[in-house]
């Protein structure tokens, strides 16, 4: 369906008026505000928050964009027929709508405190790449970006959460394959040498600079990177990974430097339609485990409360082979719930996992209950979680992290 009505205009940016900033600090008993968000809804705040000046030239946007693939959006969607190749892929693809770059981690000192953290960079497509743009400013752009930027303080019972808006700009944000850089300010992640990233953040009181060692390679989910999300071919995303990222380097917080190590998670997909529209929301798991195989699951769930069809997931071996997973291999239940002081949400909060093969018997929990992302646009749970349990009669621990939507607010990007 396309929507006739009058756009807004987007004009180029103020002198020393580049993008919005926000975040906050709180802690389990406190309740102060904290950021992921419902698509449409996105775009819009996006576009209001963008600076304006006045350039040679407006540029016209819808202030509607349809994403059925029945529709003349004029953004490609994800059939199954693209194939992922690399380091192009690495960077981004704005014939497509939605994308982002996704960094978690667990990481600890030698004296063993522990922290999480997640760094991501969204794309938002507003306008497609065949629609010309006035050459006369660099202002001019067909995507917006947007980073969130958390980390938990397990010790201290601390959750800090950060966002940031921009345009491209000059130079302001964007994603580039060969070296490969995903950036928005000073936030950033970037390729060093040859499978060694530097990625780092700061705001405020807080700043992390590590750096990250793939020691596993690029992992493909789903059919060949084509991860299926629904019943349409077209609702569905190119997903890959990098699982298993050695993290090293320092942390600090107020005047305190924290020396940690660990281990991080990398996904990258891009789509344009992705749910079904009676899906309210999903659970996606990624646990890395100390024998260095590892998991990834997200289940989506129904309006009637049921579990979608499309839900899967990965198992990683040691090796780096994955093996995929439909909803009938694995089963996730869950076994206790923690409610939300800041938005009366009530997240699951203790999982018991199981897998047909390899089979395995897992119990997930939080490392800390707070960890709810909830900015104005869109509200979410992104929290480092603790695994044990069993794989074909083995012992198996590790960690990981755990994002759930839909349970309180917007949802993230679809």
């Amino acid at each position: 369906m396309k929507t006739e009505s009058t756009p807004p205009v987007v004009d180029s940016p103020k002198s020393g008026d580049f993008g919005v900033h926000s975040g906050v600090r709180y802690n389990a008993p406190m309740i102060k505000p904290s950021a992921h968000l419902f698509f449409t809804a996105l775009i819009f705040f996006l576009a209001a928050c963008a600076p304006a000046t006045a350039p040679a030239a407006n540029v016209q946007l819808p202030n509607t964009i349809d994403r059925s693939a029945d529709s003349s959006s004029g953004f490609d969607f994800a059939d199954g027929t693209r194939a992922l190749t690399f380091p192009a892929d690495f960077g981004a693809h704005p014939e497509y709508g939605t994308e982002w770059w996704y960094y978690t981690g667990n990481l600890q000192t030698d004296a063993g405190r522990h922290f999480g953290f997640e760094l991501t960079i969204f794309r938002v497509g507003l306008i497609p790449p065949t629609v010309e743009l006035p050459a006369d400013s660099k202002w001019y752009n067909h995507s917006l970006y947007f980073t969130h930027f958390t980390l938990s303080d397990i010790e201290a019972d601390n959750f800090y959460a950060f966002e940031r808006y921009s345009r491209p700009g000059p130079g302001l944000a964007g994603a580039e394959s060969k070296p490969y850089h995903v950036w928005l300010e000073d936030w950033s992640i970037q390729e060093i040498s040859a499978g060694v990233y530097h990625l780092q953040a700061a705001q405020d009181e807080l700043a992390l600079d590590l750096t990250l060692t793939d020691e596993m390679g690029v992992v493909l989910h789903g059919e060949n990177g084509y991860s299926r999300k629904g019943e349409s071919v077209t609702n569905a995303s190119y997903y890959y990974s990098q699982p298993r990222l050695q993290a090293n380097g320092t942390i600090q917080i107020k005047d305190k430097n924290y020396d940690v190590s660990g281990l991080a998670w990398k996904d990258h997909e891009f789509s344009t339609s992705v749910l079904d529209e009676n899906q309210i929301g999903w659970d996606w798991f990624s646990l890395q485990f100390e024998d260095g195989s590892a998991l990834m699951l997200f289940q989506l769930r129904e309006r009637d409360g049921t579990i979608s069809a499309a839900s899967s997931g990965t198992w990683i071996a040691t090796d780096g082979t994955p093996h995929p997973l439909q909803k009938s291999d694995f089963d996730i239940a869950v076994l206790d719930t923690w409610q939300s002081l800041h938005t009366q949400g009530a997240y699951p909060s203790a999982w018991n996992v199981q897998l047909n093969a390899p089979a395995c018997d897992l119990q997930i929990r939080p490392w800390m209950a707070d960890q709810e992302v909830n900015f104005p646009t869109v509200t979410y749970w992104e929290g480092a979680v603790k695994v044990e349990g069993a794989c074909d009669g083995k012992s198996v621990q590790g960690n990981g992290y755990i994002e759930l939507t839909g349970y309180a607010g917007n949802l993230p990007l679809p």
